[in-house]
């Protein structure tokens, strides 16, 4: 996937070929910032950066910076204001927090959002189909009740599922909400606990220790930074962990039926090249994900206290032993 980024490491991308004809002579300059680095954050990222080489980019007419807000929300709002000051051609924030921070800092510089649950719910856009002049991206809505049904699927006689999240992610607050409501479809009960910090993971998941026949989690950066202590809860009281993003899994989560990171870092590329070459914002629609796909991790299973069914691994795009 390309090696990890340090926070304002600079990289590039090829000639920009215009609509018009001809190479440009111009320096573009795309800044990217994310609240966080984890795995499936930075294939978003990495997605990006390729997917612009791939478009013909190079150092000669194209400068890529990345910053990470280490998970602070008062940093994510400094890195907004100090790229909204350095003018780039396009901002690209991946996760909700910096999206809203790079939003309400800027309101003339085009901002292609990634990995956002909830745009119109975060005050991003009013309308999917209708960006405004300015705000266009990737919505990374997921589909709780099919994920749901994956892991009854896997765990059949799961009644209830623990679900440990930063209620300060606004798009954690929308992801819960959805997922009560996909599981009082299914009569599941959701047990929700909170962490408010990486460091408070461990605690919001050994509370739900003799409460729940297995954990889920859903797009929250602040639990998935902090996975393997998630993980270790599981393994260590046999309770099955479930994800939604599929880095996860590879992780060391049973399962997940999620994105493809990568492949939303490309279809961000898409749209910020678009841009680029003169593209209105406002004509660009925020886009779905392209692919779904199932990831299952065998020695996990197995470690946590269950068997993969032979039917869900034969549907599984990738499967971890």
């Amino acid at each position: 996937m390309g090696r990890i980024l340090s926070a304002g490491m600079v990289f590039s991308a090829i000639a920009l070929c215009l609509p018009g004809g001809g190479w440009a002579s111009e320096v573009k300059y795309v800044a990217s910032t994310a609240i966080v680095e984890h795995p499936a954050l930075n294939a978003i990222r990495d997605g990006l950066r390729d997917g612009l080489r791939n478009k013909g980019y190079d150092d000669s007419t194209l400068k890529f910076t990345f910053e990470s807000a280490q998970g602070s929300p008062a940093t994510a709002a400094q890195i907004a204001r100090k790229l909204a000051g350095a003018g780039p051609d396009v901002i690209v924030p991946i996760t909700t927090p910096s999206a809203q921070a790079v939003v309400a800092s800027s309101n003339h510089i085009p901002v292609v959002f990634s990995a956002i649950s909830d745009p119109v719910g975060a005050n991003l856009v009013q309308d999917l189909d209708k960006p405004s002049a300015t705000v266009t991206g990737i919505a990374d809505i997921p589909d709780f009740g099919k994920s749901l049904a994956m892991v009854k699927a896997i765990v059949p006689s799961v009644q209830t599922i623990g679900i440990p999240h930063n209620p300060g992610e606004p798009n954690v607050v929308d992801a819960l909400a959805r997922i009560r409501a996909a599981a009082n479809v299914t009569g599941i009960k959701i047990i929700a606990t909170t962490a408010h910090r990486s460091s408070d993971v461990q605690a919001a998941a050994q509370a739900l220790v003799g409460k729940v026949d297995a954990i889920y989690i859903p797009l929250d950066n602040t639990v998935v930074s902090a996975l393997e202590s998630v993980l270790k809860v599981g393994i260590d009281n046999r309770i099955p962990v479930f994800a939604t993003d599929t880095h996860s899994v590879e992780r060391g989560s049973v399962a997940a039926l999620g994105y493809d990171q990568y492949d939303i870092g490309l279809q961000t590329a898409d749209i910020v090249d678009k841009i680029l070459r003169g593209a209105r914002v406002s004509d660009i629609p925020i886009a779905m994900p392209r692919l779904v796909q199932l990831y299952v991790n065998v020695k996990a299973a197995e470690q946590m206290g269950v068997n993969i069914p032979q039917d869900i691994l034969k549907q599984a795009a990738h499967i971890v032993r």
